[in-house]
């Protein structure tokens, strides 16, 4: 599938700039998928004005391959999105599945996401660790040949690779590439990829999506300005493909809101400004910042956990948790930045998402 075949519609949603939360996986107490719960994020997700999901990357934890639930998990937050009346009505969504492995798994993991009507694929290359940029492109031309890719830049801390800025050039030229999600959480690594895009004169059909959640607020308001040929060339960063994105997504769209009306106004207001810091504030404890990002997903489990849409912050990794002191600073977060989440939000609706 070209870019071209993806609905028009669907597509404006992904250029316009959407937030896109990294989905995660409900299990139960056995570590086995609790289908309702998972049904119910996707249901809060799409209520909560979400421009589409993001499944089987990071947030829904690479083990799922491991354990048979890949297209069982991908299948149902499909259906859902298909099935669900969200309020307000229905609207156009960007649908986006995570690719991993080598070649021949991301292959096949491509057509599988394709074939249910994935709109692009997300293309993790830790797997390709050490190989040569030669061979990094050709991976992912490969793929590209099956469905339209969003280019990821995953941080090392949590497996990512270095990638330079001249493959992020080579990247961007592949003609079926529809955007790319920088999440180096590295200002340098950052523009590597915005001057990379640019280089290849790719600004116009591949978007930038922020996955910095470290630096949510001031990616989205400023402009990149870089010279080509002797021209000024200025692109945005669109939107938000995030982790962070998949608690307190409520008040994640209304910010994304507020950021592009600021953008269209051309200005920045100080108030908005001074929520970088905040937003940052609330993902050191999320993502577990003071200890190297062990609980990065457990302290997400844990917000949906106390808002009634998780039964439990269980991985598939029972090594996986909260880290010491990490509900504390989750509970002064959320005492501190009352209008960064949505708990009023969820306890309104949770009932009909788990019905």
């Amino acid at each position: 599938m070209h870019w071209s075949e993806v609905p028009a519609e669907s597509l404006a949603v992904l250029r316009r700039g959407a937030a896109i939360p990294a989905h995660l996986l409900a299990l139960d107490a056995e570590r086995k998928l609790d289908a309702r719960r998972q049904r119910a994020m996707t249901r809060y997700y799409l209520d909560a004005g979400a421009g589409g999901v993001a499944v089987g990357v990071h947030s829904t934890q690479f083990a799922i391959r491991e354990v048979g639930l890949y297209e069982p998990v991908l299948e149902l937050a499909m259906r859902t999105a298909r099935e669900w009346e969200p309020l307000g009505g229905r609207r156009p969504l960007f649908m986006v599945a995570g690719l991993a492995g080598r070649t021949e798994q991301a292959l096949r993991e491509a057509r599988i996401a394709q074939g249910m009507g994935y709109h692009a694929g997300l293309l993790s290359l830790a797997a390709l660790k050490g190989a040569r940029e030669d061979e990094l492109v050709a991976h992912c031309q490969a793929v590209a040949e099956v469905m339209p890719l969003v280019g990821f830049y995953l941080q090392p801390a949590v497996g990512g690779i270095h990638l330079p800025m001249g493959f992020w050039r080579r990247f961007a030229a592949i003609d079926n590439v529809v955007a790319i999600k920088m999440a180096p959480f590295h200002r340098y690594r950052t523009l590597d990829v915005i001057r990379g895009v640019v280089a290849a004169r790719a600004e116009d059909r591949v978007t930038l999506y922020t996955g910095n959640d470290d630096h949510i607020v001031l990616d989205l308001l400023a402009p990149f300005t870089f010279m080509r040929d002797g021209a000024a060339v200025t692109v945005r960063i669109k939107g938000g493909l995030l982790g962070h994105w998949s608690v307190w997504t409520r008040a994640a769209v209304q910010l994304l809101d507020r950021i592009h009306a600021a953008v269209a106004a051309g200005q920045a207001p100080l108030e908005l400004l001074a929520l970088d810091s905040q937003v940052t504030d609330c993902n050191a404890a999320l993502f577990d910042v003071a200890h190297e990002f062990h609980g990065c997903i457990a302290g997400c489990h844990e917000v949906l956990r106390r808002q009634g849409l998780l039964e439990g912050t269980w991985c598939l990794d029972p090594g996986e948790g909260l880290s010491p002191g990490q509900a504390e600073a989750l509970t002064r977060v959320q005492r501190d930045y009352p209008h960064l989440v949505d708990d009023a939000f969820v306890a309104e609706h949770r009932a009909r998402w788990l019905a």
